[in-house]
This record gives C-alpha cells, structure tokens and sequence, in this order.
C-alpha cells in the first residue's frame, strides 16, 4: 500500500531507471477521478497489458465510446517509445480479483488463481499497456519489452516494492489473456533489474522475452467441461486460444473454430487427430490433452511451453 506518485516523481522515477519518457499534452491532469468521484489510491501494484492492435496511444488516451480514456497511466509502442498517458485513476484494470490484489500488496507469490472480480483495480494499480496485437505470434522487439520491464521496476523500485508486486491482467482478471508473454519470466527480468545498482558501472541484464504459458490442468477442466456446456462457453481462454492456434497452425484445426476461448467439441476432435499423429490410440487418443501431447504441440508450433 502506498501513495501514487506525482507526475514530477513519475518521470524522475521512470528517467532514473533509464527510459526516454515522451508526454502526451495534457496527461497530468488526464484521470477518471472527478467523473467517477473515486480518488486514485492507495497504490498496490503494477499492472502489465497489450492493446491487442497498432498504432493505438491516441485511443488509449482517448478511449472508446463505452470506455472513457485515459486506459492507462502509460503506451509504450513498438517503435514510439514510452508515453506518459494519464495521471490518477485511469480505465485499464476494471474488475479484478480481490485475492490477487491483496497477494500483491503482500507480495505472496505464487499469486492465487484468479476467479472472481470483487474489486475495482481502477483504484489501486498502475497500468501499462503495450502496443502488440497479442495473438501469439506478434512479437514484441527486444527493445520494447526491455523498456517494459524498466518501467515496471521503476514503479517498484519508487515504492519499494519487490517483483511480486507486478502482475499481467490475465492474472488478476477471469478472462483476460494479456499481456501474451510469460509473467512469471518478466517478473524474474523486473527482479533482475531492480538488483541493479542506478548510477553505477553494473550493466543491466538484457531480458528476452519468452513464450506464454498454458496451464494443462485448466486446459483439461476446458476440454472436458466446454463441449457439454452452453454455446460458447469459456472456462480457460488464453490456454484455449493458444492451443487452438496451434491445433490451426500445424493444420488440425480450421481457422474458423478458433480463438473464442472455447474448448468446443471441434477443438477436441482436432486434438484427438494431433493424438493420434503422435502414435496415441484407443483412450489415449480423446482429444483430452496430455503433457506430452501438449508440451509437443506448443514445440512444434513455436507458440506456448506448458505448466502442469
């Protein structure tokens, strides 16, 4: 828990750590506190998104018919560089999961599964939102996902706040799947840099960035609870999705009956034929994935590891 920053301890906090920060005319004083009546703060933690497009800061300052901006405190492009976006409280986080939020404040890793949305992130998290289309295959330039990570570490380095006190919007909020690279590999890069001695002779690490992670448990409750449900149903989307991608890349799946999340009776039959490519049959060959099976689909796809 801790105060927000002022926009002066922002950008000395952000150039300190080593960013070029460019400002966006008119984000001090660009917030949702007077509309909503909510004051910004107290500050938990930092949060991490992609946009889910190109060429998107002026959105993100303006926001959507339904979504007033600004929707983030900063954008940060492929090739623009870092934008000051908005100061005080700002449409990124929406609800959240209140477990998470305090396993953040207590810096308790690893954090809970996100399952409910009980409270309003708007008020206690910094965001940043980076420009990449966040299907999987959109890569994010060294260069940019290095600026990521300083400028999480500088917020928590200003708050003194360790690595756990960063999390991606798929971690705090049932459904979301941003931002598409592994958190957990980030929040090692964000640990790294906060070792870093500012002012000093060290050199700072070079992160890379790595591939996002599916959970095969979640992915196996998906397989075996999305066909019987309602049309559409979504119990594990970002895993979902990336497998389906996969399923489509290496030609198992048409294109047509993926990226909705859900694990439907097409996605099942597609896996039980990557099964049975593998040399699986009979039971082991149900279209319900398997460590092995899934942890080869996400080799060959280039797309995810696996977790269990």
């Amino acid at each position: 828990m801790a105060t927000p920053l002022t926009a002066d301890q922002l950008l000395t906090a952000f150039k300190a750590e080593g960013l070029t920060v460019h400002e966006h005319a008119g984000w001090r004083t660009h917030n949702r506190d007077t509309a909503t009546g909510k004051t910004f703060g107290p500050v938990h933690g930092v949060l991490i998104h992609h946009t889910a497009g190109h060429g998107d800061k002026e959105l993100c300052y303006n926001g959507r018919s339904d979504l007033p901006g600004p929707l983030c405190h900063s954008w940060l492009g492929k090739t623009d560089g870092l934008w000051m976006i908005g100061h005080g409280r700002a449409n990124h986080a929406g609800a959240v999961d209140g477990d998470v939020v305090r396993a953040l404040m207590a810096e308790t890793s690893p954090l809970p599964r996100d399952d409910e949305a009980d409270t309003d992130g708007n008020d206690c998290l910094y965001g940043l939102e980076i420009e990449n289309l966040g299907n999987g295959k959109d890569p994010y330039p060294a260069a940019q996902y290095r600026q990521a990570v300083l400028w999480a570490a500088a917020l928590c380095r200003a708050h003194g706040w360790t690595e756990r006190s960063v999390a991606g919007h798929k971690e705090v909020q049932p459904g979301k799947v941003d931002p598409s690279f592994d958190m957990d590999v980030f929040r090692v890069d964000v640990r790294k840099q906060l070792a870093v001695k500012l002012g000093g002779t060290a050199t700072a690490p070079k992160p890379t960035p790595s591939l996002p992670l599916v959970d095969l448990s979640r992915l196996v409750v998906a397989a075996k609870t999305d066909p019987k449900a309602k049309q559409g149903h979504v119990t594990y989307m970002a895993g979902t999705n990336l497998t389906e991608a996969a399923l489509v890349k290496l030609g198992y799946l048409a294109k047509t009956y993926a990226g909705d999340g859900s694990f439907g009776s097409k996605t099942v039959d597609a896996y039980a034929r990557w099964q049975r490519h593998l040399g699986y049959s009979g039971t082991a060959a149900d279209g319900i994935p398997g460590m092995t099976s899934l942890k080869k689909l996400g080799a060959e796809s280039g797309l995810f590891t696996v977790v269990a």
